[in-house]
């Protein structure tokens, strides 16, 4: 066999540890260098007391900073699924007096909207989250400094920072975000139980790419 024959098995090899490497979370543990103050301003005014199960705190470049939330009742019943966004941002500069200084809007009333979800499903949700992170993010990663915009997640006390997954598992974990701030904000209850049933689906679609993963059983 000629050595360019060779060439091709080798590189079709390689190919999935390629892909892999380009599909590796911008995540790490912790907030970023530079973030924390910013982010435990917002999850102050955002979070508050309430201690999810799981929260994501999106903080952006511009525009106002939003949080996620997953609440677990005392109960045992239904969970509530909680979006929260201030109105103004709250990392701001302030020029007056003549010189710009960093402030903090934390005296203002967020938006808060929230929906009773299916406690099983709710389950579901943060055990598949918490797989696709404590898998892509290794343990002795801190969180990096980004320029951009950070997402945060914290799911039972553990937090992984960093920049927006575009592919993988990671990506179908903002999928599902975005598609949970609509439901936060959808007051029927029927539609609601379509979104649940899709919501099933894209749970059952995160599995197959966990399974799929480099390491993935």
């Amino acid at each position: 066999m000629s050595p360019r024959a060779w060439l091709l098995p080798l590189a079709l090899l390689a190919m999935p540890l390629a892909q892999a490497a380009e599909c590796e979370l911008q995540l790490g543990h912790g907030w970023p260098p530079a973030t924390g103050n910013h982010g435990d301003a917002v999850e102050g005014l955002l979070v508050a007391d309430a201690a999810p199960a799981l929260h994501l705190t999106w903080l952006p470049k511009r525009g106002a900073e939003s949080a996620l939330m997953l609440l677990q009742p005392a109960d045992g019943g239904d969970w509530t699924l909680r979006y929260a966004r201030p109105p103004e941002r709250v990392d701001q500069w302030d020029s007056r007096g003549g010189a710009m200084q960093r402030v903090l809007l934390v005296d203002q009333q967020p938006e808060i909207l929230e929906v009773p979800m299916p406690a099983a499903l709710a389950i579901r949700l943060v055990d598949g989250w918490q797989r696709t992170l404590q898998a892509g993010v290794p343990a002795d990663r801190a969180a990096a400094f980004h320029d951009d915009e950070i997402l945060s997640f914290v799911i039972a006390g553990e937090r992984f920072s960093g920049l927006e997954p575009g592919c993988g598992p990671g990506e179908l974990l903002v999928e599902q975000a975005e598609d949970l701030v609509k439901t936060a904000d959808e007051d029927d209850a029927e539609d609601r139980a379509e979104r649940w049933e899709d919501l099933q689906r894209d749970l059952d679609e995160l599995d197959e790419a966990l399974a799929e993963a480099p390491g993935g059983g």
